[in-house]
């Protein structure tokens, strides 16, 4: 629970935001036959797969209350790599229980967007931001260690 202002009172309350993630897709050549899949086709793929995982497996300190797929799959021209890349983007509307544990949405690669719904503002004291940054290390470290992984091979 977070805490805010309502008048001359503190009050704790939920904290619910709707945070965007933007899946990406590559398509891989194909094998021996058989061609490879559209960027978009990958893309739509790799959400369907991500949500499931948001869907099953539950995260401590946050609630998933919607998961929305409505927007449209787009398609990108990467100058890095000079490929066409295509995103599917999906909203989760969930609500947490600290500002710490929105962190984790907030450190991936596909997060685009974090909006506030509730409440209309927060009070934090020094401990809660003292928390609130040494969280966002922790993930800033794992992201490095991800990142390290994944291009030394």
């Amino acid at each position: 629970m977070v805490r805010t202002q309502t008048g001359n009172d503190q009050v704790e309350a939920e904290l619910r935001v709707k945070i965007r993630l933007d899946f990406k897709g590559v398509s891989r050549p194909g094998r021996l036959f058989f061609g490879s899949k559209p960027t978009d086709k990958v893309a739509e793929e790799n959400r369907e797969q991500q949500v499931a995982l948001f869907r099953n497996v539950p995260i401590q300190g946050v609630r998933i209350e919607d998961i929305s797929l409505g927007g449209e799959t787009y398609t990108v021209f990467d100058d890095q790599t000079n490929t066409e890349v295509a995103y599917a983007p999906a909203e989760f509307i969930v609500v947490a229980d600290s500002i710490e544990d929105l962190v984790r949405f907030v450190a991936r690669e596909d997060f685009r967007r974090i909006e506030i719904l509730e409440p209309g503002n927060v009070i934090l004291n020094r401990l809660e931001v003292e928390r609130l940054l040494f969280r966002i290390n922790e993930e800033i470290k794992s992201l490095q260690r991800w990142l390290e992984r994944k291009y030394s091979r």
